[in-house]
């Protein structure tokens, strides 16, 4: 099935986390692959995260974190879309996240989590493979 409409993600930087250069980045990566990106910027709670994706519409939620507290903000943010009625909202997850945490973050609801050095082409492929027609 061809999707008519763009996928619109949401990238943001849950967390006191001060560093966005990755996040950046891949904002301007999923432009260049056809998606319309929102960049939250730094510091934002998961409250306002999900707020802006109800207010943008979008199908992607991706969360960058640097600074460890991934195990409580990425399940959060699901937890908050799934209270919102917002099942069809694709969650991923990139950043410095040991890989002995991805499990727990899958079962938490994330649906792809993505370390440094995985290939851009990867994350804007899972992306594009794994949204939901609305």
């Amino acid at each position: 099935m061809t999707r008519e409409k763009k996928i619109k993600i949401i990238v943001a930087k849950p967390g006191l986390d001060g560093h966005d250069r990755g996040a950046k980045l891949l904002a301007r990566i999923f432009a260049e692959a056809g998606m319309e990106v929102v960049y939250t910027g730094l510091r934002q709670t998961p409250e306002m995260i999900v707020s802006t994706a109800i207010q943008e519409d979008a199908d992607v939620v991706g969360l960058s974190s640097l600074s460890g507290v991934h195990n409580y903000f990425f399940p959060k943010v699901v937890e908050l879309l799934k209270e919102k009625g917002l099942n069809d909202v694709l969650v991923v997850g990139g950043g410095i996240i040991p890989l002995e945490d991805y499990d727990f973050l899958k079962q938490s609801g994330v649906a792809a989590v993505f370390g440094p050095g995985t290939p851009t082409t990867q994350i804007v492929d899972f992306i594009q493979g794994n949204v939901r027609q609305k």
